[in-house]
């Protein structure tokens, strides 16, 4: 099974959960990415402002011998990724889903006075009823499992953090199905259906919309105008009331609320800074308060949080993090295999070197080729970046969207014209990456693949010819 350090971080961190009934803290998991980044203990020790002899003479001889308990083999510096893979191999396709699973399940479950349910070790992919037919998907088995894990704890929350199009949408429903399974309620609300002008202006008019929402959703009555009052309790209170008094106490069952796009919110402060510090402060209550630990929450957002909220209003820097990754080579090889295209594996590669392991623009190709068995593939990567190939609309709509944003696309230019990695105005750099044009490296930016590349400075070159004339 392929994966890469985040999901090796994250096996291990369910490895000792499940060892020592504790996470890894945050200096642990800094320590192991800079020893599989091959850095010296005084180099992470000078990164991350720490001593030196802290390091290499308390914190990291400890989490070794704790991962060597945790994986049952000798952990050291130089073989944690080595050490997960075998741990992997040998124990997770028969154990750890299974152990996993049922270790927090069971105890959910008999606190509910529920008979005992067992799972096999491929728990996710033999449920694929609750998905269409026609959707095909490529698991990505420790981030599923962690979300999973993570939304039966009382008053939890997930950030999920990824560009546009690279799959935070499907990842999450995946998840939300199986704690449906567990008899949790569940919803699911994009930001996006908000109206911009009517909804995302004022803040009234948005919590009245959101809650309306989460009752449609729930399929109970709408009783705002019970719970409801701006000008006595203002709208925050009259939002929580109605969450508290109402929604949460309407069934006996956690309420798992997952809400995407929430981005959408930056360009709106007179909702968001209130908002956010909404959803803060049902965090934090679901730490004491035993009926708000019935509420899970899951955000998703598509850039780094750009906006300015007070460190103890934002639900950007609590709960669980995590960031979906491209596609590793070994991933884009099975989601080949799903589309049937097993016969040609340097197929994978032509595509990578052109759209690196973007997920949506790996599955359009391979829905394509699936489609149009006789298709010459060497004349579809030669026209990819055209509008005469197969990504001719995904393209269009960029560059329509790019051309409303005179600003965005003199920045995205710069980025398209070097052949090294550029530094952007913040905000620039934020909504590139949001739309998912470009990649970020350390403080820099560059394109997100070639394609995007190759296209973008064509046309930008051919606009800048017609202007001349």
């Amino acid at each position: 099974m392929a994966f890469n350090l985040e999901d090796a971080i994250a096996i291990a961190n369910q490895a000792v959960l499940k060892k020592f009934s504790r996470n890894l803290t945050d200096l642990e998991i800094i320590i192991i990415k800079g020893a599989c980044e091959r850095e010296e203990y005084d180099q992470i020790a000078a990164k991350h402002q720490y001593a030196t002899s802290y390091i290499s003479q308390d914190v990291a001889p400890k989490l070794w011998k704790m991962l060597t308990e945790a994986l049952g083999e000798k952990v050291k510096k130089s073989n944690f990724k080595e050490a997960i893979k075998r741990h992997l191999e040998t124990q997770f396709t028969h154990q750890y889903c299974l152990s996993s699973f049922e270790s927090i399940t069971v105890k959910n479950l008999k606190q509910k006075g529920r008979k005992k349910k067992s799972f096999s070790p491929t728990y996710f992919s033999q449920n694929k009823q609750d998905f269409s037919a026609t959707e095909l998907y490529v698991e990505r088995v420790a981030i599923e499992l962690r979300c999973y894990e993570t939304l039966l704890q009382p008053g939890s929350l997930i950030r999920v953090k990824a560009p546009k199009l690279m799959g935070k949408t499907s990842l999450m429903e995946r998840v939300l199905a199986q704690v449906r399974k567990e008899g949790y309620r569940t919803v699911s609300l994009s930001l996006e259906m908000a109206d911009r002008q009517t909804h995302l202006t004022n803040l009234n008019k948005f919590l009245r919309w959101f809650c309306l929402n989460l009752s449609h959703e729930l399929k109970l009555p709408n009783q705002l105008n019970e719970y409801w009052d701006e000008e006595g309790m203002g709208a925050k209170v009259s939002c929580t009331t109605y969450l508290e008094e109402y929604l949460l106490p309407a069934a006996d069952s956690p309420l798992v609320l997952y809400l995407d796009d929430v981005d959408l919110l930056f360009p709106f402060p007179e909702v968001y800074v209130d908002f956010f510090g909404l959803l803060r402060s049902w965090y934090e209550k679901g730490k004491s308060r035993q009926n708000w630990q019935k509420l899970r929450l899951a955000i998703a957002h598509s850039t780094d949080v750009y906006i300015r909220l007070h460190i103890k209003q934002s639900p950007f820097n609590v709960g669980l993090p995590l960031e979906l990754q491209e596609f590793t080579k070994e991933e884009g090889i099975i989601l080949a295999k799903q589309y049937g295209l097993t016969e040609d594996s340097s197929l994978v590669d032509s595509l990578m070197q052109l759209v690196g392991g973007h997920p949506y623009l790996l599955q359009q190709a391979f829905s394509y080729l699936k489609s149009s068995p006789n298709v010459n593939r060497e004349k579809l990567l030669k026209e990819a970046a055209t509008d005469a190939g197969i990504y001719n609309h995904h393209l269009r709509e960029y560059w329509l969207s790019l051309q409303e944003e005179p600003k965005l696309l003199s920045a995205f230019k710069t980025v398209i014209f070097s052949t090294t990695p550029v530094r952007l105005e913040n905000l620039s750099a934020y909504q590139l990456q949001s739309m998912g044009l470009v990649k970020l490296t350390g403080n820099e930016v560059e394109p997100r693949c070639q394609l995007y590349r190759s296209y973008f400075s064509d046309m930008i070159g051919n606009q800048g010819n017609e202007n001349s004339k």
